[in-house]
C-alpha cells in the first residue's frame, strides 16, 4: 500500500491573510488549518468529506483521479493518504468519489469506473464498460476491504449507458426504522436522454438492489442545462430519505418513507436560473444542489448557485415542514448584489450538534479571474451568513480541470473542507484539506 503521512506544521496551520486583498474584506476562518494532502500537482479534484458520528476524531476525505482516500484519527492534526487501496484497479479510470459513515462507524466509499469516456459531454455516445462500485473501511479509513462491490455496471458493447456522479447516503439516525441502510443516487446517460437512478443496501453495503428510476421525467442526453444531474441526499431524523437534483432550471425533490423501497412523485421545489454556466478561466462550472438537515428539529436546507443576479451567487432555501414548502432564496455570499463577482462550486454541511449551517465555495469578490476558498456559516437557521476566508492566495483554473464541486462536513463546532487549488505555473492541481474550529 502506497501511503504517506502529513503532519500539520505551524506555518500551514495558521495561514497569514494580511498579504492579500481578500484579507481586507473577509476575516480568517477561526482555528484554521490547511494542508496539501497531495504533494505533487496532478488531476486531484471533486473531493468528498465525512465525519464518523460514532468517533468524530475520525474523518475521511475521498478524491479523484483515480479514486483515492485520506483519513485522520486525531481530528485533523495528522492526515494519511492511501493512493492505491480504493480505486477499482481493473478499470483504467475512476472518479466521482463520495463517502459516508454508517451507523456502525464504517466508512463507505462509492465511485464510477470506466475505460474510456464517450463523446465529449454526450457521455452515452460511444461509452465503454463502466459502472458504480463500492468499497468499505471498517477502521475509519485506515484500510479498505479488497472486495469491490458492484452497484451497477455494464460491459463494453454498442449502446450501453454511462453511469455518472453517484452520491452515497447513510441512514445513521437512532430513531429511524431503517437505520443502517445505505443509498446511492446517480445520473444514467443514454443515447437519447438522462435519467435519475437509485439503489439501496440493507446489509451494510454487501448487496445492492436493482436500480430504479426516481424521476417523473427524463432530461436531455447532454451534460449541460436540460439534463438530470447532481443527485444529493439526506436522511431525516425519523428515517425519511430526501433526494434532490437539477432539471430544467428547477431543483427537484423526491422522498422515500419506507427505506428506499418506493418514492413519492418527484416535484419541483425551487426555481433557479440555469445551473450550468461559464466562469472566466474555468474548464466548466455548475451549481448543482445539495440538501442537508438539522437532526434536532428536522429542518431541511438546500443550496445551489446560479446567475439570476448577472454574476454567479450562492443561494440557500429552508424548509420547516419536512420539505412541503420552501423559503425564498437567501444569498449566502455576503458581498454586494450585482457587484460582478462570481461564486461557485458550493457544498453544504449542517452541524448535527450545533445546528450551524456551513457552505464552502470558490470566491472571486476581489479578483474577477482568480478565486480563493471561502466558508460561510449561519447560526440563525440560514437567515444570515458570516463569510470567512479559508485560503489567502488567489489562483486561476485556467488550463487545468478543477472538477465540479468541493467537499464539506461538520460536527461539534468543527468544520472540515476539501478543495483543489492550481498553484501558479503548475501543470495540475493540488488537493487541500482545511479545518475550521468554531469552539476556540
Amino acid at each position: 500500500m502506497n501511503r504517506f503521512q502529513v503532519v500539520l506544521a505551524t506555518a500551514l496551520a495558521a495561514p497569514v491573510l494580511a498579504a492579500s486583498g481578500f484579507a481586507q474584506s473577509l476575516p480568517p476562518v477561526p482555528g484554521s488549518q490547511v494542508i496539501n494532502i497531495t504533494p505533487t500537482p496532478g488531476t486531484f479534484t471533486e473531493p468528498g468529506v465525512a465525519v464518523n458520528p460514532n468517533n468524530p476524531k475520525q474523518v475521511v476525505v475521498v478524491l479523484q483521479y483515480t479514486a483515492k482516500a485520506a483519513y485522520t484519527e486525531d481530528g485533523g492534526q495528522t492526515w494519511h493518504l492511501d493512493s492505491t487501496g480504493v480505486a477499482p484497479l481493473n478499470y483504467r479510470m475512476s472518479g466521482d468519489v463520495s463517502v459516508a459513515f454508517d451507523n456502525k462507524g464504517h466508512a463507505i466509499m462509492d465511485c464510477i469506473a470506466f475505460d474510456k469516456l464517450g463523446s465529449f459531454n454526450y457521455w452515452g455516445h460511444g461509452a465503454t464498460r463502466n459502472g458504480i462500485f463500492q468499497r468499505r473501511s471498517l477502521d475509519g479509513g485506515k484500510t479498505w476491504e479488497t472486495q469491490l462491490r458492484t452497484v451497477s455496471a455494464f460491459p463494453t458493447k454498442p449502446g450501453i449507458p454511462f453511469e455518472d456522479k453517484p452520491y452515497i447516503v447513510a441512514d445513521d439516525s437512532p430513531q429511524s426504522p431503517h437505520a443502517g441502510n445505505l443509498y446511492v443516487g446517480w445520473t444514467r446517460w443514454t443515447l437519447t436522454d438522462s435519467r435519475m437512478l437509485f439503489s439501496r443496501s440493507t446489509d451494510d453495503g454487501v448487496k445492492w438492489s436493482k436500480p430504479i428510476e426516481i424521476s417523473q421525467t427524463r432530461g436531455l442526453p447532454r451534460d449541460d442545462n436540460g439534463a438530470l444531474e447532481g443527485f444529493d441526499g439526506v436522511v431525516g431524523p425519523k428515517g425519511t430519505l430526501y433526494g434532490v437534483w437539477s432539471a430544467d432550471d428547477e431543483i427537484v425533490l423526491t422522498e422515500s418513507h419506507d427505506g428506499g423501497k418506493t418514492f413519492t412523485p418527484s416535484r419541483n421545489i425551487v426555481h433557479t436560473a440555469p445551473t450550468m454556466f461559464a466562469v472566466d478561466g474555468m474548464d466548466r462550472a455548475n451549481g448543482f444542489p445539495q440538501i442537508a438537515d438539522d437532526p434536532k428539529n428536522g429542518e431541511l436546507y438546500v443550496t445551489w448557485s446560479d446567475y439570476r443576479n448577472g454574476d454567479v451567487d450562492i443561494f440557500l432555501s429552508r424548509s420547516t415542514d419536512h420539505g412541503a414548502t420552501w423559503s425564498a432564496p437567501v444569498k449566502v455570499n455576503n458581498d454586494p448584489k450585482h457587484d460582478g463577482a462570481d461564486h461557485f462550486f458550493q457544498w453544504l454541511a449542517v452541524d448535527p450538534v450545533t445546528g450551524a449551517v456551513n457552505v464552502v465555495f470558490y470566491d472571486r469578490r476581489e479578483n474577477p479571474h482568480k478565486q480563493i476558498v471561502v466558508l460561510a456559516r449561519s447560526t440563525d437557521h440560514g437567515a444570515t451568513f458570516n463569510n470567512y476566508a479559508w485560503t489567502n492566495t488567489p489562483f486561476s483554473g485556467k488550463d487545468v480541470f478543477m472538477g465540479d464541486y468541493l467537499g464539506l462536513a461538520a460536527y461539534g463546532g468543527k468544520v472540515y473542507g476539501a478543495w483543489p487549488v492550481h498553484p501558479q505555473g503548475a501543470k495540475g492541481t493540488i488537493l487541500q484539506i482545511g479545518e475550521a474550529n468554531f469552539n476556540k
